[in-house]
């Protein structure tokens, strides 16, 4: 017994590194998650917020792509695993869609490779309808869903955490069964008086899956192969594992911008995205080192839908964007200049980070006319003295946004109309090469540029992280 524990005291701790995008979404992580595990002895990465909503990229030299939307980016690399951990949402049959495009992309054991904590809530096809229809009712007011059902998961939990469905669940089908009906029922009540007519479309087909009493059967079934390829795991199981040796890499979902309580309601995720959610998982699991933050951004801003951007340019629509459409629920996808007030705002969010990693300066090599924001013009009306920094003159001038005292979504909402009427003051030089702008991105963070790409694959990245 002595000898037994002597070797395990021996066994050295993991080391702990998150990847924290700094923006709306699509910044690069799935590129240098994808990089970092080509690098270093990466074991794990984990997910530890959002659900399937995500969309990080991955491209490889010889031009396979896959799109990781609940598997860990890191999975073209073989032996790292994927945890899916508590509080992430999972959605099973998007996970068992998503492995199967895997393996045509030649990743064949995604499955086995895959850890799933028997506490995740699970995201229902219910969930999935009733998020669209909510997003329908709110017609020209839409917040930007992704419409894949996370947000409603979360939503629906909070309402009625006692019909829950949990990954666990998933394995007494008695009791999943219960939960499914128990769910559809809670959410088609909102419906009864206000089903949409047969004339809106996807509305009304949306209306009709929370409409079926035997969905839910169909659906359980459907997913069983998930469930023996990747079985529910007990919490205990899943820190056995990740305090094994290597590098444990935490892969955000979306951006900092879009944080619950941190981002501009209501064009918001229903998820904690800053370093303290990293934290805490990875205490939950019994993981009690230093964790290294990473901050993520692009060279430009870009976000989906209607929330706001305030240096979104038309001009930069030609800049190229192959993973990214403009269709579906998310709604347009658009670009905007470098924009030092948000970027102030998101590192005043994430705290103290240990580097910064920049993707997309190939732009540079496209002759786009960036330009660097540096404060905006907004109307007095407009202005709360609690919600930003401002030069006095007329209209007054922002140079900077204030963080809520505390969980405050009204302060949240006040901020978005304020950005909602911004008009970016630029810098009168424009940007023209990478050097240029990272040396404005360090001056305003106060830490390394650690890693940069100039382009999509681990190739295109440059740099060094110790």
């Amino acid at each position: 017994m002595v000898e037994a524990a002597v070797r395990l005291s021996a066994v050295p701790a993991p080391r702990l590194v998150s990847l924290l995008g700094l923006g709306f979404g699509d910044c690069g992580k799935g590129l240098f998650t994808d990089a970092l595990c080509r690098r270093w002895p990466v074991q794990a990465v984990v997910r530890f917020n959002g659900g399937a909503q995500a969309g990080h990229n991955v491209v490889l030299p010889d031009g396979r792509h896959h799109t990781f939307s609940q598997f860990g980016s890191g999975s073209f690399v073989p032996g790292v695993a994927t945890v899916l951990a508590e509080p992430v949402v999972v959605h099973p049959s998007a996970l068992q869609i998503e492995a199967d495009r895997l393996v045509a992309a030649g990743v064949g054991d995604a499955r086995q490779r895959l850890l799933i904590d028997a506490r995740c809530r699970v995201n229902t096809p219910f969930h999935q309808a009733a998020g669209r229809l909510r997003e329908w009712r709110r017609g020209v007011a839409a917040h930007g869903t992704c419409g894949v059902g996370v947000g409603e998961t979360v939503r629906h939990a909070l309402a009625c955490p006692e019909n829950v469905l949990r990954y666990g669940d998933l394995r007494r089908p008695a009791r999943a069964m219960q939960q499914l009906e128990a769910i559809r029922r809670d959410l088609l009540t909102e419906w009864v008086d206000e089903a949409p007519p047969a004339s809106a479309g996807n509305a009304a087909a949306e209306y009709r899956l929370l409409d079926d009493a035997e969905l839910g059967e169909r659906w359980l079934t459907a997913i069983q192969p998930l469930l023996r390829a990747a079985p529910p795991l007990p919490s205990e199981q899943i820190a056995e594992h990740l305090s094994r040796a290597g590098t444990v890499l935490f892969e955000g979902a979306q951006g900092i911008l879009l944080d619950e309580w941190y981002g501009f309601h209501p064009h918001t995720t229903w998820s904690t995205l800053h370093p303290g959610a990293v934290e805490t998982v990875a205490s939950a699991y019994g993981l009690s080192g230093r964790v290294e933050h990473l901050g993520i951004l692009r060279a430009y801003l870009t976000r989906h839908g209607q929330g706001p951007l305030p240096t979104a340019d038309a001009a930069l629509s030609d800049l190229p964007e192959p993973h990214n459409a403009g269709e579906g629920w998310q709604g347009a996808f658009r670009r905007g200049h470098p924009d030092g007030l948000l970027l102030a705002y998101a590192l005043a969010v994430s705290g103290p980070l240990n580097g910064l990693l920049v993707s997309h300066l190939d732009v540079f090599e496209r002759s786009a006319a960036l330009r660097w924001c540096e404060a905006y013009r907004v109307a007095p009306e407009v202005i709360q003295a609690r919600l930003c920094r401002v030069v006095t003159s007329a209209p007054e001038r922002v140079i900077g946004l204030n963080l809520p005292p505390e969980k405050d979504l009204a302060h949240q909402a006040a901020l978005t109309q304020l950005l909602f009427s911004a008009r970016p003051e630029y810098d009168p030089e424009y940007l023209q090469s990478p050097a240029a702008l990272l040396e404005r991105i360090e001056a305003l963070a106060a830490c390394r540029v650690r890693l940069t790409s100039r382009g999509p694959t681990h190739e295109a990245v440059s740099g060094m992280v110790e």
